[in-house]
């Protein structure tokens, strides 16, 4: 697909426009007629948090204890870079590789930010352009959780960590593509199947790697409100994509398999290189090259929420299973018929249960 995005932002830019001509989609019918949705609205109602009164932002950060952490994950699938005859970071050593770790920290966290942005606009273009009441409804709740996930990573950037981070050109590009389409269901694969379930696989890595009290119960939280907005999407495409044509299919295999390679091109964090005064692309010449084995491990597990749900949709085999060899290409397709605890569809309530929890 031919992308719509403007040029690499310039680091002083402080608002971007993205021109779209969409269609606002008025129902009169009200009835309560899908039952998971509904469901869905109901819990989504009963799992607001405040990210001023249920965060304790009087725990002291660390950015390098963060990041020392972190470079068990985060930074190891560069490490090998480092032994390899012309790497472009074969002279750094531990200072530099501790630094290396500051910056991803702070790059990852900044991308989240912006990711979170995307979603706070889609999910309000959801509410615009679904034609259904039942999706109008919840999609109304995610834009409040969008705007709180806003609030606690800028919060959290600003207050416990050096810098922030512009944000990453392949992201940009491709939320600026899924708010320039005027399809409403285009914004519901865009975001909450390709962006929301890479994010949450990610935050699912942090999590597990970190034991900042502060970073982990965002994320824990941030967490909770994003399996229910992956459900969101898949409950609803899973509808709609019953009735679409196998050309209007491919269309959508399309986008789904080129959202795929620019999120997976985006954990090269080009940024974080030009700030450490590494040519970024002689970074990813050097992975394509060489492909160490943290690198792909990192990258591949990053989706395994976008291909399993891809599959729930029936994109992976439909219009002669054109999505599954690209996904088969890109090197994701093991992760097809991976589940989890299946948490994510039981929706538990984090906030309860600490609220619970403390009396």
């Amino acid at each position: 697909m031919t992308s719509t995005h403007s040029p690499t932002p310039n680091p002083t830019e402080v608002t971007h426009a993205v021109r779209a001509v969409i269609d606002a989609q008025f129902t009169w019918d009200y009835e309560r007629s899908r039952d998971a949705l509904v469901r869905l609205y109901e819990k989504a109602k009963t799992s607001q948090w405040n990210v001023s009164t249920d965060l304790d932002w009087s725990i002291d950060v660390d950015p390098e204890r963060v990041a020392d952490e972190l470079g068990g994950g985060t930074t190891a699938r560069f490490h090998a870079l480092a032994e390899i005859d012309g790497s472009p970071v074969r002279h750094f050593g531990d200072k530099e590789w501790l630094q290396v770790g500051v910056e991803m920290q702070s790059s990852l966290l900044s991308q989240f930010l912006h990711g979170e942005q995307g979603a706070l606009l889609t999910t309000a273009r959801i509410v615009e352009t679904v034609p259904w009441i039942d999706a109008k409804y919840y999609a109304a709740t995610q834009v409040m959780d969008e705007a709180r996930h806003v609030e606690v990573f800028a919060r959290y950037l600003d207050e416990k960590l050096t810098s922030q981070y512009r944000i990453n050109d392949n992201l940009r590009s491709l939320l600026d593509d899924i708010l320039a389409d005027s399809r409403w269901d285009i914004t519901y694969l865009g975001m909450q199947i390709m962006v929301e379930g890479l994010a949450l696989a990610a935050f699912g890595m942090m999590h597990t790697v970190t034991t900042e009290p502060l970073l982990k119960k965002i994320l824990r939280y941030v967490m909770s409100d994003e399996a229910r907005h992956v459900a969101f999407g898949v409950l609803s495409l899973q509808e709609y994509y019953r009735e679409l044509s196998d050309a209007e299919l491919r269309e959508r295999q399309e986008f789904a398999f080129d959202a795929a390679s620019r999120l997976k091109q985006r954990f090269i964090q080009a940024e974080v290189w030009e700030r450490m005064g590494v040519d970024p692309e002689a970074i990813r010449r050097t992975l394509e090259q060489y492909r160490p084995p943290e690198q792909q491990m990192f990258q591949t597990l990053l989706f395994s929420k976008i291909v399993p749900n891809c599959k729930k949709l029936g994109l992976l085999d439909a219009a002669g299973g054109w999505l599954r060899e690209r996904f088969t290409e890109l090197g994701v397709i093991e992760f097809e018929d991976f589940t989890d605890t299946g948490a994510e569809y039981e929706m538990l309530d984090e906030v309860a249960r600490d609220r619970a929890a403390a009396g």
